[in-house]
């Protein structure tokens, strides 16, 4: 993961964020978008030249999509396109028997020579996937008001409290045990940057990653959430503000997240705190 991080950066530094999202989604996707279930040597592959890292695939991502990252001198190329097709057989093998009757992949709305590649192996865009927000983080930051919930880091000892409020933010099935085994514990994650809001009875109401590029000073959030007992409280923004004030200390200039295009709470929450609409990414699927 080390080295992951360092090309990616590094690929970023050279071309642009456009296509590359940010370096906190590879541990985000590789260890807690499949919550712990499949190995990671099963989900990622890495392609190498003389040159270093020349590529980077994240496998069954939602159990139907998958992620490829080209280094910038190869993007639009053959080796891209020789990526995305093995990629694409990767992930269509392990959906054997799912019953699922598409495979997914997103592609951001400048990333022209992806949708190319993507158009030419069959692929077709069928929906606005999420928006992508931008936040300047060298102007003043407010106060997060968090009421009566106290506002810190997240610690290993948090975790059945964090995998709670992640299934009653988001549905989903994680247990104390898998979320630190398959996240916490994990190359890339820091708890210190979880920032949690705790509720007078203990219990964590909501929280955010903010993951940091130190090398391109930008900051960007996955996930955010909010348990739904504490919901319309204001407290996804405190923990938000909680963490753009940290990553100003840090020296991070930007702040990114993203959102499903359809969500309005969510619009409304980032524009609030002063996220404006960059770009787009695109949802295109193959017939299997």
């Amino acid at each position: 993961m080390p080295r992951l991080l360092e090309a990616f950066a590094g690929w970023i530094a050279e071309a642009g964020w456009c296509g590359y999202d940010h370096t906190g989604e590879l541990p985000h996707r590789i260890y807690a978008s499949p919550r712990g279930r499949w190995p990671a040597e099963k989900l990622v592959q890495v392609w190498e030249s003389d040159a270093g890292i020349a590529g980077i695939a994240i496998n069954l991502r939602f159990g139907v999509a998958f992620d490829v990252f080209t280094a910038p001198a190869l993007r639009g190329s053959d080796a891209e396109r020789q990526m995305l097709r093995s990629t694409l057989e990767t992930t269509t093998g392990l959906m054997n028997g799912s019953g699922e009757p598409y495979v997914l992949t997103d592609v951001w709305d400048c990333d022209v020579a992806r949708i190319r590649l993507a158009t030419e192996l069959g692929f077709e865009q069928f929906r606005i996937w999420d928006e992508v927000r931008v936040a300047d983080l060298l102007r003043p930051i407010p106060e997060p008001d968090p009421g009566g919930f106290v506002l810190r880091g997240a610690r290993l000892e948090d975790a059945d409290e964090l995998a709670a409020a992640r299934n009653h933010s988001f549905g989903s099935d994680w247990t104390g045990e898998r979320y630190r085994s398959a996240v916490m514990t994990k190359p890339g994650y820091d708890p210190g940057r979880e920032v949690v809001a705790v509720a007078p009875d203990g219990r964590i109401a909501a929280y955010t990653i903010g993951w940091i590029d130190v090398r391109n000073k930008v900051g960007h959030f996955e996930p955010v959430g909010t348990h739904s007992d504490f919901r319309r409280r204001g407290l996804a923004r405190a923990v938000m503000l909680r963490a753009m004030k940290q990553m100003q200390r840090d020296g991070i200039t930007v702040a990114t997240v993203h959102h499903l295009a359809e969500n309005v709470p969510a619009r409304r929450l980032y524009e609030s705190i002063g996220f404006e609409k960059r770009h787009e990414t695109l949802g295109f699927r193959r017939g299997l």
